[in-house]
């Protein structure tokens, strides 16, 4: 068996995520030890021995619907977003005078990866709906790498997970040469999955439970306030980028 939080797992939040799999797994009854990290994510999602892990809501509607059991989705509280939503922040350079996504059209434009919602699909979406398509693009393959090439100046705007840009904010001195412009619209959150035909009723008890008993420290520091049902056709709706 395999279990993995790759979504907001970096190493100010990894003993959290640790603890929190245990609780996990101590409900279950079963599983590994230890969380997986470094892997190649969708051979992850899509092994025949998966526990527990969690994608986003691009590569669960594109190519792994049908093929896993989606068990719930984590709310994380995002403002602005109903529970278990969440959106993308456009950031940029403090000391870049431009202010409108539309400035920002032949402009360098960061994200972590094609198959993310947060990174790709929802801003597509949002410059779409403005007029503005990006083509100068950089894929940097990670949120936190996308930020990091909008300070170092290799790149001039990019959009971030709410929650991920939360994290940075918070332990990245880097945050500080970055300000917010815009923001995506909320879409479904990025759901827990296990492999086909696993038990989505005892893996939602075991994760609010877990939930409940995590300490105040831990669940600020992962951000989580519940566990919430968002369906496969809200999942289903939000329309698929082109690739960049």
């Amino acid at each position: 068996m395999t279990a993995a939080l790759p979504m907001y797992d970096r190493p100010e939040t990894a003993a959290a995520n640790d603890r929190y799999w245990a609780l996990i797994r101590d409900a279950l009854g079963q599983g590994p030890e230890q969380l997986t990290r470094d892997m190649d994510l969708p051979q992850h999602w899509l092994s025949p021995d998966l526990i527990f892990s969690q994608t986003c809501g691009l590569p669960y509607r594109t190519f792994l619907f049908g093929k896993v059991t989606r068990i719930a989705t984590p709310d994380y509280g995002v403002e602005g977003c109903p529970p278990g939503y969440y959106r993308s922040v456009f950031v940029k350079r403090a000391d870049d005078p431009r202010e409108t996504i539309g400035a920002f059209a032949d402009a360098r434009f960061a994200y972590n990866e094609a198959i993310s919602q947060s990174g790709w699909g929802g801003p597509f979406a949002r410059a779409a709906e403005l007029g503005v398509t990006f083509t100068n693009t950089k894929c940097t393959g990670a949120h936190r790498a996308s930020a990091l090439a909008v300070h170092q100046g290799e790149a001039d705007l990019a959009a971030i997970d709410a929650v991920t840009w939360a994290m940075i904010q918070r332990y990245d001195a880097h945050a500080r040469n970055l300000v917010v412009i815009d923001k995506t619209a909320p879409t479904p959150g990025l759901p827990y999955i296990a492999a086909l035909g696993s038990d989505a009723a005892a893996l939602q008890d075991a994760i609010a439970s877990a939930i409940t008993a995590l300490s105040a420290d831990d669940r600020e520091t992962l951000q989580i306030k519940g566990l919430v049902t968002v369906t496969d056709a809200e999942y289903l709706a939000v329309p698929n980028p082109p690739a960049p």
